[in-house]
């Protein structure tokens, strides 16, 4: 395919390959944007999915959680990041409580999330409770991406950012939204060993947060991955870079330039 400018566009990754790079044994690898620049960089680097996660309202938006993410914030950024992105699978969540209010409304919701953001995938959070709503999301022709394990969404319910330890419940949730056509299941803040079985016993993709090595990929909060989140990051996290220090030092410098009268030059002064 190419573009209308005569370049060549990349192939868009689809739901499919995601489970040929299972079955190749080759890790997915996924990642959150929120804006066109990290969304940019993101494809840049060839990860195969943007996440456009509800953790906008704490990550962007200064929240204590995702619950405040709303419809039309998720579809404003969402339209953002995917005019960012030309390669990698775009997911948008679906914001609390829309998958508790019945097939109908999750659907309408998340249709719209398609059709405004031109996403290519919706994400779910839920246990065994939702299958109905994801069955009659992918009858609509919608893919799902389930979540299971810490949902941040029921962060109230579950007694905050824990450790999720039920096993049982754990592979029922994750089985669940398989057997209902999810193509591929978030596993969150999940034992090593309890993830390595769910992802053993599922015939679709996991990609685990905090779910240890053994899942078939791993997703990241971009903010986290590069130095940008303040206040609370989770011990799951790795940071590979120190994007505070590097933001605040060129701040400093450009302000130290100013007040010097060495900014602007000659080289920034026009005429």
């Amino acid at each position: 395919m190419t573009s209308s400018s005569g370049g060549a566009r990349p192939r868009r990754v689809n739901v499919h390959d995601l489970a040929r790079a299972r079955q190749d044994r080759r890790p997915i690898t996924m990642v959150t944007a929120y804006d066109w620049p990290t969304a940019r960089l993101a494809d840049a680097a060839s990860v195969d999915c943007v996440l456009v996660g509800d953790s906008v309202a704490m990550v962007v938006a200064g929240r204590e959680s995702t619950i405040p993410a709303t419809l039309e914030q998720m579809i404003y950024h969402g339209e953002i990041v995917c005019r960012g992105v030309s390669r990698a699978l775009v997911v948008v969540d679906l914001p609390f409580p829309l998958q508790h209010l019945g097939e109908r409304s999750a659907v309408e919701a998340a249709a719209r999330l398609l059709k405004e953001t031109g996403c290519q995938a919706v994400k779910l959070e839920g246990t065994a409770g939702q299958a109905g709503v994801i069955a009659a999301l992918v009858a609509a022709g919608i893919p799902v991406m389930g979540h299971v394990g810490l949902r941040p969404q029921a962060v109230h319910q579950l007694g905050g950012y824990c450790l999720q330890r039920d096993a049982e419940q754990l592979a029922a949730d994750a089985s669940a939204a398989a057997a209902a056509g999810a193509f591929a299941v978030v596993l969150e803040c999940i034992p090593r060993q309890v993830a390595a079985a769910i992802t053993a016993g599922l015939a679709v993709p996991t990609i685990g947060i905090g779910a240890g090595p053994d899942c078939d990929g791993q997703v990241l909060v971009m903010h986290d991955l590069v130095g940008l989140s303040f206040d609370r990051v989770p011990r799951f996290a790795r940071r590979y870079a120190d994007g505070r220090a590097a933001f605040s030092a060129a701040l400093a410098a450009w302000k130290a330039d100013v007040e010097a009268g060495t900014f602007p030059g000659p080289a920034e002064t026009l005429g």
